[in-house]
């Protein structure tokens, strides 16, 4: 085999293929590194878009979390309002219901006292008329007995005579 010496190295064929070879790299190079840094950018943009979009999503569900706690705290306040109102007017029904039960309680003692009161007054007056009317039957009873036309005569004649003495003195 024979070996070629060439003068200078640029007239070596060899020279020349690995010139065109660190061309032809660098041009594909180029050419696939734009590709590629595009997509690499593009992939990127992606990325921060979704994670801008998981960011906007975190923060929407914070400030729900943060309504519902919110919501949640009122509607246990307001139970707690209602329960507090339902047991002050529980407390005021009951007050209620117990004074008008002691005035239903007097106004029915009243009732009995009264209807005690109108017996007695009806059992005095049936005493007093059955004590009368004993009276009057004793005193008929005795006048029949003591008197009779004689002296009758003789009392109704002595009440005539003493009648103009009785009348000046009056």
């Amino acid at each position: 085999m024979e070996h070629h010496h060439y003068e200078h190295f640029w007239l070596d064929p060899k020279f020349w293929v690995a010139v065109s070879f660190v061309l032809f790299v660098l041009l594909v190079g180029k050419m696939a590194w734009g590709r590629i840094t595009a997509m690499l950018d593009a992939r990127g943009a992606r990325i921060q878009a979704e994670l801008a979009e998981a960011a906007r999503l975190r923060a929407e569900a914070e400030a729900l979390r943060k309504q519902a706690e919110a919501d949640r705290a009122a509607a246990l306040a307001e139970a707690e309002d209602m329960i507090a109102r339902a047991r002050a007017e529980a407390g005021r029904v009951a007050e209620a219901a117990a004074l008008e039960a002691e005035h239903a309680a007097k106004r029915r003692e009243r009732m009995a006292l009264d209807r005690i009161a109108a017996a007695e007054a009806s059992a005095l007056a049936e005493v007093r008329n059955a004590a009368a009317e004993v009276a009057v039957a004793a005193t008929r009873d005795v006048l029949s007995a003591t008197m009779n036309a004689e002296k009758d005569a003789a009392l109704i004649d002595s009440a005539v005579a003493d009648l103009p003495r009785a009348l000046r003195a009056a």
